[in-house]
This record gives structure tokens, C-alpha cells and sequence, in this order.
């Protein structure tokens, strides 16, 4: 193995020193990668990886980067309509839980949903397309930027209200839960929530409730120091999200690190599924973008994003650096890499744009269970729809 002593919490020096012997590579972590609240233990200092493993999620956190700025653009040019929720900054979390988690767990998240999308199951074209409101996006051009959803892989969307995921997630941890033969391991649920929504009354109820009834859900706080246009100190008293279970156990996880939220999902999902119930799971992360496409920012310096972007960025100071430094990747290897990524996201967004509008009789389509409703009221009675008398 290759034995790698690193410092990701200070986001300047991934691997200091490693000693080449087989495939796979054995970091060990500098403390305060994990913060624990009313747990016996924290994860284990060490995270096994190989090239081949990291290099998949290099490629994914940089396809989720592309990808995002790509929809910026296509938002400013009025190809992408409505509100348009970017994730860029935050593809270490994305890309650490998928990879903690199974297929067999349930995730639901908020209305910042294309790269979740794209972790679990989707393409590049059905992303744009559905973003364009095309009828072959993922969910027939209806949802757009926040209703993705796949059922196929346990992906139960983005949802528009914020902190209304939550309750849902504990709903799917129930059903986990129920379905489940007792003394057999029940696969999870995860609710990702930002910070804005962390106070919420329906968070707290549905932890109450998850912890009486022991359901193997995971409240997961993306933290990325911004509710909207608030930052958490000014939003939050205690801004310590992890701890907001109050006796519910909780984990603090640098964010930033793909390994490092690998590991923590991985403790969290343990515990959740061994009968322990719920745990409260933070992600210290940031989004460079605004709340939305069409947010500016202006209530940040924009030194802040740019001293992250150069000390602690996600793709370029961790995945990229440990690539070369200690995979044997060579700088011209990643660029080429890189170049291609870019390549095959353009064009898939130029083969989106060609494809057609959802077809106008598709427009009732899964709002009733059996098809289109017998009669449609309208404001005056006598402009209501009559199934037989429209078909004449």
C-alpha cells in the first residue's frame, strides 16, 4: 500500500509524504476532520483509495463543475428559464456521499439538485435538456432546474420549498425502516438541507420523530456558510448544525474533501442502519455562485471566494493536486482529461437544445394516477371541460 500522512483540514497540504507499494493508497488524516456530538467515537483516521477510484471521482466533481458553469451560461444567454440553483464549490459533497452510500438508499435533497442528478443516474443531455423544459429531459421537461428525479435509483428529486424535503426524507427512512426484516441492516435515507433552512420547526418535529421510532435517517446540513443572503452567524444561533439534534448524535465532516465525506457519510450511514437511529451530519463546504443564476452576491467580498478557490477548492486543490502528486498523473494527463470533460459537456447541451418541446398532450400526464380527469372546473361553470363533451 502507499501510506500518505496528510493535512486536508488545512486545505494547503493533501499528501506531505507517501511511500509507493501497491495500488491502493492509505491516507491518514490530520485531526479535526471530524467533530463528533454525543458519540462514543468519530470515524477512523485513515481512508483507503486507489487511482482508479479517485481518479472516477475527479471526474465527476469536475464534470459537476463544467456542467454548473455551462448552465450559467446557457441561464444568461435565456436558453435555461426560471430559477436555476448552481452547486459549484460544493462537488466533494455530492460526489463523497454517492460513494458512501448504496444505490438501495434512499437521498433527497433541495431545490440545488442538477449534480445530484448527475451522481445518481443521469446524463449530461437529459440534465440540459429538462433544464431547457425539452420533453426528453429526465422528468419530461415539468420539473426544470428543481424537481429532478429517479426513482430507479432511489433519488427522490430536488424539492422547490425550502426545508420540505426534510419531513419526506424521514418518511423514506420510515419506509426503509418497515420494509425491513427485523435484525437485518435497513438501508438509509439521506435529507440534504442548507443552513438557511436548519431552524426550521418541520426539521426539528421530524427529528423527534426519527429518534423515537429509531429510523435510519441522516439529516445532512450542507453548510455553505449562506442561507440565500444571509451568512449562518447572522441567521443562527448556534452554528454548530451538527449539534441541533440536541441528544441525536452528530458528525462535523470537512466538506472540501471528497475522502473526507466519503468516510463521514460512511460512519453516519453505519450508525443509522445498525438500529441506532438518526444522526445529524454536517458538511462544511461553500457555493462560489450566488443563491441563484441571477444573484450577484453582493453581500460577500469576492476575496472570500477567491481565497477559497485558490486554497481549498475541491477539484483543484485536493482532487487535482493528489492526482499528480501522489497517482503518478502527470499535469498534461489531468488537462487532457479535463479538455475532454469540457468537450463532451458542450455537446451535449448543443444535442439538448435541438430536441423538441414536450408535446402538448403529454401536459396532463402524471398529475392524475389514471390518466386525465372526466371534467376540469373552471372559473366559470360553463367554460369547464367535459372529458366526452371535448372529445366531440
Amino acid at each position: 500500500k502507499m501510506l500518505c500522512r496528510a493535512s486536508f483540514a488545512s486545505g494547503k497540504s493533501l499528501f506531505p509524504t507517501t511511500k509507493r507499494l501497491l495500488s491502493t493508497v492509505e491516507v491518514r488524516l490530520a485531526p479535526g476532520w471530524f467533530v463528533g456530538h454525543n458519540l462514543e467515537r468519530t470515524p477512523a483516521d485513515v481512508a483507503v483509495t486507489s487511482k482508479e477510484e479517485f481518479m472516477e471521482y475527479f471526474k465527476l466533481m469536475h464534470t459537476m463543475r463544467r456542467m454548473e458553469i455551462t448552465c450559467h451560461n446557457e441561464y444568461l444567454a435565456r436558453n435555461i428559464r426560471g430559477f436555476c440553483h448552481l452547486y459549484n464549490g460544493q462537488e466533494a459533497v455530492g460526489t463523497g456521499i454517492q460513494a458512501g452510500l448504496s444505490l438501495e438508499d434512499s437521498w433527497i435533497t433541495s431545490y440545488r439538485c442538477h449534480c445530484i442528478m448527475l451522481a445518481r443516474g443521469g446524463t449530461l443531455e437529459g440534465i440540459f435538456a429538462e433544464l431547457m423544459g425539452k420533453g426528453d429531459g429526465h422528468t419530461g421537461g415539468k420539473g426544470g432546474s428543481m424537481h429532478f428525479y429517479n426513482k430507479s435509483q432511489n433519488f427522490y428529486g430536488g424539492q422547490g420549498i425550502v426545508g420540505a424535503q426534510v419531513p419526506v426524507g424521514t418518511g423514506l427512512a420510515f419506509a426503509n425502516k418497515y420494509n425491513t426484516p427485523p435484525g437485518e441492516k435497513m438501508p438509509v435515507a439521506i435529507a440534504c438541507y442548507g443552513d438557511g433552512a436548519a431552524n426550521q420547526g418541520q426539521i426539528a418535529e421530524s427529528a423527534n420523530m426519527a429518534m423515537l421510532w429509531k429510523l435510519p435517517m441522516i439529516f445532512c446540513v450542507e453548510n455553505n456558510r449562506y442561507g440565500m443572503g444571509t451568512s449562518s452567524e447572522r441567521s443562527s444561533s448556534n452554528t454548530k448544525y451538527f449539534t441541533m439534534g440536541n441528544v441525536i448524535p452528530g458528525l462535523k465532516v470537512d466538506g472540501m474533501n471528497v475522502l473526507a465525506v466519503r468516510e463521514g457519510v460512511k460512519f453516519a450511514k453505519e450508525h443509522a442502519a445498525s438500529g441506532k437511529g438518526p444522526i445529524f451530519l454536517e458538511l462544511e463546504t461553500y457555493r462560489y455562485m450566488g443563491h441563484s443564476a441571477s444573484d450577484p452576491a453582493n453581500y460577500r467580498p469576492k476575496a472570500e471566494g477567491k481565497a477559497i478557490l485558490n486554497e481549498n477548492d475541491p477539484i483543484v486543490v485536493h482532487a487535482k493536486n493528489a492526482l499528480v502528486r501522489h497517482f503518478g498523473v502527470t499535469e498534461e494527463e489531468v488537462k487532457a482529461i479535463t479538455n475532454q470533460i469540457k468537450t463532451d459537456v458542450l455537446a451535449a447541451c448543443e444535442r439538448a437544445k435541438a430536441l423538441p418541446a414536450p408535446h402538448i398532450d403529454t401536459f396532463a400526464d402524471h398529475v392524475y394516477i389514471d390518466g386525465r380527469p372526466d371534467f376540469v372546473r373552471m372559473p366559470a361553470i360553463q367554460d369547464s371541460i367535459v372529458a366526452a363533451a371535448a372529445a366531440n
